[in-house]
Formats: structure tokens, C-alpha cells, sequence
């Protein structure tokens, strides 16, 4: 069985994330989306919300073969604990497949988990950062976020 891991903050999760886990869903016979810690980034969504949001995303999308799931250390070391055998990363741009690049060489190195890479399609230009700028200049975030999570968000306000 293949199965892929999808780590990240996902703080929040947008549509550009969405888009990388329906082509995952296409390519492996089952994806975990795994929310982690960004040792560089503070969380402005507890984990435990966006965990609930992105359930209830998958749930509409019929994405049956997704689970999400929470973790505090390496990425690499929670792909392992769930038996993945490969590790997915969303491309946005150039510059994230260098940023990308350097890691997934560090977790072969520490693991034999080939990393693919999935490009964020038409959502290339969402990042969590643009959102959190909308969100705080009270701009409609819909285009970009799923339902699903913009009700969970609303339940933090």
C-alpha cells in the first residue's frame, strides 16, 4: 500500500492545500495530512481547530482516503511512525521548491522516504500569510479558504 504524508502548519488551511491533497488522494492509496509545529512561526489557529476544520473539509470533498492527524516532532519521524512511504510537499513557486529541495535531501538522509512534489495549481499565490493579512484588514477570505474551515475560524472570534 503507498501512502503519503502531507505535513505542515496549516495555519490556516487555504484551497491551495486542498488542491495538493485531492491530487494526492489521486496518487496514493491513502494520504495523511499531518499538522505540525514551525519551530519559525507562532500558531495563530490551535491545532486542535484546524485538525476539526480539515476533517470537516474532507468529509464534504468525499476524500475518503485522507486522514489528518497531529504531531510534535520531525516531520520525517512522523511519516515513519505512520508507515508512510513517501513524504508530499505543495509548490507554489521557485522558490519553495529550493526551500523544499534542501529538506527532503535531510530526510533521505534520515530516512529512505522519497519526497513528491505537487504543484498548488491555479492557488500558487495563496499563502497562510496573505490570509492572515485579509483576516485582519476584515477582508472576505472565502475565495481562498475552504467553508469548512472559515466556520471553524469564526468559532475562535
Amino acid at each position: 500500500m503507498n501512502i503519503g504524508f502531507y505535513p505542515g502548519s496549516f495555519d490556516p488551511f487555504t484551497n491551495g492545500h486542498l488542491h495538493v491533497v485531492k491530487s494526492a488522494s489521486k496518487l496514493f492509496d491513502k494520504v495523511i495530512i499531518g499538522i505540525g509545529i514551525n519551530s519559525v512561526k507562532d500558531r495563530r489557529f490551535p491545532k486542535e481547530l484546524m485538525e476539526d476544520a480539515i476533517k470537516d473539509c474532507l468529509i464534504e470533498e468525499n476524500l475518503s482516503n485522507v486522514n489528518v492527524i497531529s504531531y510534535d516532532n520531525l516531520s520525517v519521524d512522523a511519516a515513519i511512525s505512520c508507515n508512510c512511504n513517501y513524504i508530499i510537499r505543495g509548490l507554489r513557486n521557485d522558490m519553495d521548491y529550493h526551500y523544499e529541495e534542501n529538506v527532503a535531501k535531510i530526510n533521505e538522509e534520515l530516512s529512505n522516504l522519497d519526497t513528491i512534489y505537487i504543484r498548488s495549481g491555479k492557488y500558487g499565490f495563496i499563502s497562510s500569510t496573505m490570509i492572515m493579512d485579509l483576516i485582519n484588514n476584515n477582508r472576505d477570505i472565502s475565495s481562498y479558504v475552504p467553508n469548512s474551515v472559515i466556520k471553524k475560524m469564526n468559532l475562535k472570534s
